[in-house]
């Protein structure tokens, strides 16, 4: 099995789009917390559907793992919600791989990954981040990527933003960052986030974790500072079933650039 897969969904429309709808949701390999070892990926995909994304950023993906019943959960999700995918591999475990995925409503290419440093602990789990272009509709193309930082150290999860800035200062297109970082938002990880992406929330925000009674924000979404979108909302959905995470809604108002959209 390759470390990397791709798969598709249904097809686009011909329209160009004017906004995105984008959903960052740590799925906790589909185990509710109130029932330790069950799986529920359809609880999951409920979630994900009542909220209509186009692009979606998933932590906590199990593929092929005997605890989740060896299903590739990002290609199911997609087969569900009738989205294309894109799973990065963090880790091996429990038989199979563990990582970061990506849903869009719109095709995907030139897909990678990008493996994240922890020097400061080289002992902990691997940690990646997944990137894609996203074709959208009237020739716009965007670049997406999912990531899961280091739980341990705030050292690792700096220069793990600071890799990730690095990526997205480096693209040409417009560049949409969703996930759980797993710090705060005065902590010195997101102060290096906030020097290349824009927070979709940054004042009187909603926590995020954990689900039942959230008292942390540790799962964002940004976008590159060059890349001339409006954030025309944002929102925690209060779901309290699916996930130990609550997942995080943000709808972004497109802007033409030269270089980067084109309608």
């Amino acid at each position: 099995m390759s470390k990397t897969q791709q798969g598709m969904g249904n097809g686009q429309g011909e329209k160009a789009v004017s906004q995105l709808r984008v959903m960052s949701y740590n799925i906790h390999h589909a185990n509710p917390p109130a029932r330790k070892g069950v799986i529920d990926l359809e609880a999951i995909a409920g979630v994900i559907r009542n909220e209509e994304p186009d692009l979606v950023a998933l932590q906590e993906v199990d593929v092929y793992i005997p605890r989740s019943g060896n299903v590739h959960q990002a290609e199911a999700l997609a087969a569900m919600l009738g989205m294309h995918f894109y799973f990065a591999r963090a880790i091996d475990f429990g038989g199979g791989e563990y990582g970061v995925a990506i849903l869009s409503r719109y095709p995907l290419s030139d897909t990678r990954k990008v493996e994240l440093p922890k020097e400061d602990s080289p002992k902990a789990e691997g940690r990646v981040l997944a990137v894609a272009t996203v074709q959208l509709p009237g020739g716009q193309r965007i670049r997406f990527g999912s990531t899961h930082l280091d739980i341990q150290s705030s050292a690792n999860r700096q220069q793990q933003v600071q890799t990730i800035n690095a990526v997205a200062a480096s693209d040409k297109l417009p560049f949409i960052l969703a996930g759980d970082l797993n710090d705060y938002p005065d902590s010195p990880a997101i102060a290096a986030l906030d020097e290349t992406f824009q927070r979709t929330c940054l004042v009187a925000c909603e926590a995020t974790f954990p689900q039942d009674k959230p008292d942390r924000i540790i799962d964002y979404i940004a976008f590159t500072r060059s890349a001339n979108f409006k954030v025309l909302a944002h929102r925690v959905v209060p779901e309290r079933y699916a996930s130990d995470h609550r997942p995080v809604v943000a709808v972004l108002g497109l802007a033409s650039a030269p270089g980067t959209l084109t309608r």
